[in-house]
C-alpha cells in the first residue's frame, strides 16, 4: 500500500556521527530511483533518526534527540517511489523514530493513525513449555496459539504438541545446539535463560539481547521430573535411578521466570491453566497475579528440593535428626477457626517422603457431616492413634484428646457399649473410634444407643472414625445426624518422626510406638499376678500412654473403668480414676504413666487400700523400695516396666 503525499515536505535527517553524509535530496533533476532507495535503506539499517516538517506555518514537528543537517524532499521526489510497495515509507514508518508525514495541523492526527496501521506488526510473544506431567497440555497450547503465542518446547513435550497438530519450535532451534548428555543439557543456554531473565525496563538488558539475537519469553510453563513418585514407588529404587530423576533444568527455568515475574509469567500447576488463559485474554498487567504465580513456583521448587534432600540424607547418614531439614506442607483446608473462635486456622498435610502411605487422620476420607474443625482434628487424631494400638476388636471414646472409654471384645457392639459406659457424661459429644469395620448392626447401635446415665438420652457424637464401613453401615450412620462427621482412615505407620512447636523452634522425637509385647513387665513384689491380672495390666498400660500426664488408668477384663488425667500431682489423678471406677475397682489393674515419687500415705497406699489387685509403673524412683514394701503389705502385685509414658 502507498501513502499519498501532495505538499512539499522537508525531511530532516539528524546525524552527528556515523556513515551518513549530508546529502541533498532537492535537485533540479529527479534523483535516480535506485540511488534514493539505497540511501534511505542505508539510513534505516544504521538507525538514523528522522524528523518531518511540513512547509506550512502550522506544521507539526516530531524530532528525534539529535539535530544536525537538513535536506528537503519535494513531492516530485516522492513520486519516484513505487506506490504499490511503498518500500521506503513502510520501513520508515515501522522504525521506532516514527516518520510522520502530514500536510498541516488538521491532518496530523490522521497521519499518526495511518502510520500506526502501516507499521509492521510486533514480534510474536513466546511461551516456553517443558512438562513431565502433560495433563491438559493441548488445552494450554491451543489457547496460547489462539492468543498469538509462538510455542517453544523440549523433547517429549515438543513431540506431544506435534502429535496434537500444534505448531511448535524445538528449543534446539533457538540454542543452535542439540540435546546432550542423555537429556541432562537441553535448556541450560543463554538463548533460553537470557530471554527469560532479561528485564524489559533495563535498556542495557535489551541491548544485550539485540546484540546476541536473543528473543524474549513472556511465559514459562514447567513441571518437574517425577522424583517423588519414583522414590516412593513400590519397587525398590536404586540409588542411581533416584539421582537420574533429580531435575536440574526445570527448577532453573522456574526460578529464573519466577525471579523475573514482572515480565515473565511462570506456571507450574495444570490447575492454573484456565486462570492463565483468562488473564492473557484480558491483556491486563496485574502484578498480584504474577506474584502469586511466582510464589507458587518457588514453593513448588522448594518442596521438590526438600524431597530430594530428605531422600539423599536417608541414603547417606540414615539418622532421623539431620543438621537441618524442611517439612513440605500443603494446604488441605481453611478452617472456620482455631481452638477458639477468635483464632484463625488452617489444616495442612505433610508431604514428606516419610509420610508417604503413612496413614493417619490427615489423609482420612470424610464420608459425611460438617466440615472438620481445628479441635475435631486434634480429637480425631487422639482417638485414632489410641484405637490403632489394639489388635483385638476395640472401641475408644475420646473427649478433649483424652480417652475416657476403651474396651476390647470379640463383639464390637459390646466393646462400644462398654467404652461409653466407662464415662457416659464425657462420652456425650465426644469422638468414637473403631479399629475394625463398622457394619450395619454396629451402625444401628451407634445411632440408637441411649446414655447409660438415664437410659433415655440418645448419645450424640462429633465424629465416628473407622478403617472401613459396609455400604449399609454407612447409610445408617448418615441417618443419625446431618452434622455427624464420618471418617475413614488408615492406620498410622510406626517409626514416624514426631514434631511439636515451641516458641521460636520445634521439638523432634521418635513417636511412642512401643507395645506391651516389646517390653518386660518385671515382677518386683512377693505376689505374682494371675494371667488375667497380667493381661489387665498390659491393657491399662496401653491405655495410659494416650492419657495426658499425670495419668492413671484403672482397667479390668480389657475394659477401662476409670482414668485420671492432666493433674499436677499423681495423687489427684489417682483419686479421679478411683471415683470413676467405683465399686468395680476391686481386683482391677492400675497403670501409671510415670513412677510414684512417694508410696506411704500417698498414691500407692491409697491404690492398695481401694482394692487394686496389680499395679504397673515404670519404676526408677529413689523410693521404689517404699512402693514395693507397700504393695507387699497389702498383698498387691507390683510390675516395673522400665518405660515411662509422659504425655504433655
Amino acid at each position: 500500500m502507498g501513502l499519498d503525499i501532495t505538499g512539499p515536505t522537508v525531511v530532516t535527517a539528524q546525524v552527528r556521527k556515523g556513515p551518513f553524509p549530508n546529502f541533498p535530496f532537492k535537485r533540479s533533476n529527479h534523483p535516480p530511483m535506485k540511488k534514493t532507495h539505497k540511501t534511505l535503506t542505508k539510513m534505516l539499517r544504521f538507525g538514523a533518526p528522522f524528523t518531518t516538517v511540513t512547509s506550512s506555518a502550522s506544521a507539526i514537528s516530531r524530532t528525534s534527540p539529535a539535530t544536525n543537517c537538513q535536506s528537503s524532499l519535494t513531492d516530485s521526489h516522492l513520486a519516484d517511489f513505487p506506490r504499490t510497495s511503498s518500500f521506503c515509507f513502510q520501513q520508515l514508518l515501522s522504525y521506532q523514530s516514527r516518520l510522520i508525514c502530514c500536510r498541516n495541523k488538521a491532518t496530523a492526527e490522521a497521519a499518526e493513525t495511518m502510520a500506526a496501521s502501516v507499521a509492521s506488526p510486533p514480534a510474536s510473544k513466546q511461551a516456553l513449555i517443558s512438562l513431565s506431567d502433560k495433563k491438559d497440555l493441548d488445552l494450554l497450547a491451543t489457547g496460547l496459539q489462539e492468543l498469538g503465542y509462538t510455542i517453544v518446547s523440549t523433547g517429549g513435550t515438543a513431540s506431544a504438541l506435534e502429535k496434537a497438530g500444534i505448531s511448535v519450535t524445538k528449543v534446539e532451534e533457538l540454542t543452535k545446539f542439540p540435546e546432550m548428555l542423555d537429556g541432562r543439557v537441553k535448556t541450560l543456554h543463554p538463548n533460553v535463560h537470557g530471554g527469560i531473565l532479561a528485564r524489559r525496563d533495563q535498556n542495557h538488558h535489551m541491548e544485550a539481547l539485540e546484540k546476541h539475537s536473543i528473543s524474549t519469553f513472556e511465559l514459562v510453563v514447567v513441571n518437574l521430573y517425577p522424583f517423588y513418585e519414583k522414590v516412593t514407588s513400590t519397587n525398590e529404587v536404586l540409588f542411581d535411578d533416584g539421582v537420574e530423576n533429580i531435575d536440574i533444568g526445570g527448577p532453573t527455568m522456574i526460578r529464573a521466570a519466577a525471579k523475573n515475574h514482572k515480565d515473565v509469567l511462570v506456571v507450574v500447576d495444570s490447575q492454573d491453566y484456565p486462570l492463565l488463559l483468562e488473564f492473557l485474554k484480558g491483556n491486563k498487567d496485574d502484578q498480584q497475579f504474577r506474584r502469586k504465580l511466582a510464589w507458587k513456583a518457588f514453593q513448588h521448587v522448594a518442596a521438590y528440593d526438600s524431597a530430594v534432600s530428605e531422600w539423599l540424607w536417608k541414603q547417606t547418614e540414615g539418622d532421623k535428626f539431620p543438621p537441618s531439614f524442611t517439612v513440605p506442607l500443603s494446604l488441605k483446608s481453611s478452617l472456620r477457626y482455631g481452638e477458639n473462635p477468635h483464632q484463625k486456622a488452617a489444616f495442612y498435610t505433610d508431604s514428606s517422603l516419610s509420610e508417604f502411605n503413612g496413614g493417619g487422620i490427615a489423609t482420612a476420607i470424610q464420608h459425611h457431616g460438617k466440615e472438620m474443625s481445628y479441635n475435631n482434628y486434634l480429637d480425631a487424631d487422639a482417638a485414632w492413634n489410641c484405637v490403632c494400638e489394639f489388635e483385638n476388636p476395640t472401641c475408644v471414646v475420646v473427649k478433649h484428646t483424652n480417652p475416657c472409654g476403651v474396651a476390647s471384645r470379640d463383639d464390637l457392639i459390646e466393646a462400644y457399649r462398654l467404652a461409653v459406659k466407662a464415662d457416659p457424661v464425657s462420652a456425650f459429644g465426644g469422638i468414637v473410634a473403631f479399629n475394625k469395620e463398622v457394619d450395619e448392626a454396629l451402625a444401628r447401635d451407634i445411632r440408637e444407643f441411649r446414655s447409660p446415665t438415664d437410659g433415655e438420652t440418645r448419645m450424640f457424637y462429633e465424629i465416628v472414625v473407622a478403617p472401613s464401613y459396609t455400604e449399609k453401615g454407612l447409610e445408617i450412620l448418615r441417618g443419625k445426624s446431618k452434622t455427624l462427621r464420618i471418617l475413614e482412615a488408615k492406620k498410622n505407620s510406626r517409626g514416624k518422626l514426631s514434631l511439636r512447636q515451641v516458641g521460636g523452634g520445634w521439638l523432634a522425637q521418635d513417636s511412642d510406638d512401643l507395645t506391651p509385647e516389646e517390653i518386660k513387665f518385671d515382677l518386683v513384689s512377693k505376689k505374682s499376678p494371675e494371667e488375667k491380672e497380667l493381661n489387665d495390666a498390659k491393657f491399662a498400660w496401653l491405655c495410659v500412654k494416650h492419657v495426658k500426664s499425670n495419668a492413671i488408668v484403672i482397667a479390668k477384663n480389657n475394659c477401662m473403668l476409670g482414668m485420671g488425667s492432666g493433674q499436677p500431682n499423681r495423687v489427684d489423678s489417682l483419686r479421679i480414676a478411683l471415683r470413676k471406677a467405683g465399686d468395680e475397682v476391686k481386683g482391677a489393674a492400675l497403670a501409671s504413666d510415670a513412677f510414684f515419687p512417694f508410696a506411704w500415705k500417698d498414691a500407692v497406699e491409697e491404690a492398695c487400700e481401694s482394692g487394686i489387685g496389680v499395679i504397673a509403673e515404670p519404676g526408677g524412683s529413689i523410693r521404689d523400695a517404699d512402693a514395693i514394701d507397700c504393695c507387699n503389705k497389702y498383698n498387691v502385685s507390683l510390675l516395673f516396666t522400665g518405660v515411662r509414658h509422659f504425655r504433655h
